[in-house]
């Protein structure tokens, strides 16, 4: 059996524990540091999370000084769940260890795309992996998905639409419970939120040709556009829509589990995902649709998504599994976020 791998996570906020909970979950990781400014916060988190008795005493050293406990606790995976600002910092800091073997990065990876830049080339230089934290399209519902276009359920597909709806961007308190920085964001629908179903188109019908879109700003109470539409194309003919509007709502017992609905269209027939999780399928010619539903976890965010991807690395250092969104990879998403907000202020179709 693999030798248990060493995690320091940099980040104690609010995803930040989604993160932590996952690696301490994990029978193959073991979480030995966590860095945040806030030191009580992170300590509490990791009370909260592991029991007293799991904290210090158990060998989780918290601290203010990300670079220190780095080279004091000699991880074999960093994973980076602070604010974008300081992920190139973070990131040089990681590979300065010389036992570091992966590091991960949440997104808005570096902030946009020159940090990205910055960092794909950090890690080209280095040679050690460098994972951007994508993980929507670790869903397990898009793996389901991905499963039954690859073995043919619908034939050759036409095109695919994503319909966001969460419905907690209404009134001047939108989203301060929970992320209140979103209010303050000049970009923040595609920036934020639209970037994840970029990715998930790409993983799914691989990276398109053109975008179109249109933007705008719903909620007087925030800085940037919370609502819009965006039209990607392929060269072969196939279109993907991504329909946003984070004010209004969806059928779901938790909106926020799958944010929105999914359908897609092929030659035999079409896919379906509701706001429960749920895949359905149905073939050409029928009236019904039948469930086609991927097990997945009631825990954690996105249907164990966080976990999903932190296995998909593990599995990397372990047993040599290939990377899915390294940092040079994913660039082209950040490349499209760039090409849509072009494409809204400018009013036209931009090739990619």
């Amino acid at each position: 059996m693999s030798a248990t791998l060493r995690v320091l996570q940099i980040g104690a906020g609010y995803f930040a524990r989604f993160h932590f909970e996952a690696w301490h979950a994990a029978p193959e990781t073991e979480v030995v540091a966590l860095a945040d400014l806030d030191r009580t916060k992170a300590a509490a988190m990791v009370d909260d999370v592991a029991g007293p008795e799991r904290g210090i005493a158990h060998g989780i050293a918290i601290g203010e000084d990300a670079a220190a406990l780095i080279a004091a606790h000699a991880p074999d995976i960093v994973d980076i769940a602070s604010p974008p600002a300081s992920h190139l910092a973070m990131i040089e800091a990681a590979y300065a260890a010389p036992t570091t073997r992966a590091v991960i990065c949440q997104k808005p990876f570096c902030g946009g795309l020159e940090g990205g830049r910055r960092a794909a080339a950090l890690a080209a230089e280095d040679g050690r992996p460098l994972v951007v934290h994508e993980n929507f399209r670790f869903q397990p519902w898009y793996r389901e998905i991905k499963r039954l276009m690859d073995a043919g359920t619908i034939g050759d597909l036409y095109q695919m639409a994503f319909i966001l709806r969460p419905g907690d961007g209404q009134g001047p308190k939108a989203y301060l419970s929970r992320q209140p920085y979103f209010q303050r964001m000049p970009r923040f629908l595609v920036h934020e939120t639209a970037v994840h179903w970029i990715d998930t188109f790409r993983y799914l019908m691989g990276p398109a040709e053109a975008v179109y879109a249109d933007l705008q700003r719903l909620n007087p109470a925030i800085a940037g556009e919370d609502a819009g539409h965006i039209l990607f194309s392929w060269a072969d003919g196939r279109r993907a829509l991504f329909d946003g509007n984070r004010l209004a709502d969806h059928p779901a017992e938790n909106p926020r589990l799958t944010m929105g609905e999914a359908r897609l269209d092929g030659s035999e027939g079409g896919l379906f995902l509701d706001g429960y999780g749920d895949v359905w399928h149905r073939a050409r010619g029928s009236g019904f649709w039948q469930p086609r539903r991927a097990p997945y976890a009631k825990a954690g965010f996105g249907g164990g998504c966080v976990a999903a991807l932190q296995a998909h690395v593990v599995a990397h250092l372990q047993d040599g599994a290939p990377l899915e969104n390294t940092a040079a990879d994913y660039l082209w998403v950040q490349e499209v976020e760039e090409a849509v907000y072009r494409a809204a202020a400018e009013g036209r179709r931009v090739q990619l």
